[in-house]
């Protein structure tokens, strides 16, 4: 294995948060035949098939990972704007301005990797509290949903029951009715009798 493939499994191995540019050795604003050349070039050097080196799986799905990422517009946008953030951090850390000579020098360049890792890294962080926060809304927006259903069933299955008995209902308040009637009746009887016996 020459140098050159050493360094390659030990920056896509090592250097895990690196943005998809640095894994390609690729500057942003590259075009996209540039991005697919580049692809090209690193992983014909560590291709698991034409190496025999243990990390190579692992190396070559981070070069493809990072290709796929640059080619997708919506991914590469959003690289782009987080790399433009670190390097805006940055500036305003150092109270650099944009024609500050320090802005071309490899330490910048360095320094500018790192905070771009750690933007990144917090962006990736905030990505997923979002996402938490809306499966939170969205599992009370089910619950509140499953409650309603619950709800109406429940009205239904009462409603329903109320239909059931509805008969047996009119015929209890028909027999309450009629007792009513046959103590009144014999309630005159017994007035009747007692007229009688008086008389």
């Amino acid at each position: 294995m020459s140098q050159f493939d050493h360094e390659q499994y030990h920056k896509l191995t090592e250097n895990r948060n690196d943005n998809s540019y640095a894994v390609l050795d690729l500057q942003p604003g590259v075009p996209e035949s540039d991005i697919r050349l580049q692809y090209k070039k690193k992983s014909l050097l560590i291709h698991p098939d034409k190496t025999s080196n243990p990390a190579a799986p692992d190396a070559f799905d981070r070069l493809k990972k990072a290709q796929m990422t640059l080619l997708d517009e919506k991914a590469r946008a959003h690289l782009d704007e987080c790399i433009a953030d670190a390097r805006r951090l940055l500036i305003r850390e150092h109270k650099y301005t944009l024609d500050s000579p320090e802005l071309k020098t490899e330490e910048f360049k360095r320094e500018w990797r790192q905070k771009t890792v750690e933007v990144l890294i917090e962006e990736e962080a905030r990505r997923r509290r979002q996402l938490k926060a809306k499966m939170q809304e969205e599992g009370r927006e089910k619950r509140k949903e499953e409650e309603e259903m619950e709800a109406r069933r429940r009205k239904k299955e009462a409603e329903k029951a109320w239909e059931e008995t509805r008969e047996s209902r009119i015929e209890s308040w028909r027999d309450w009715q009629r007792g009513i009637a046959k103590k009144k009746e014999e309630g005159e009887k017994k007035k009747k009798k007692k007229m009688k016996v008086l008389g």
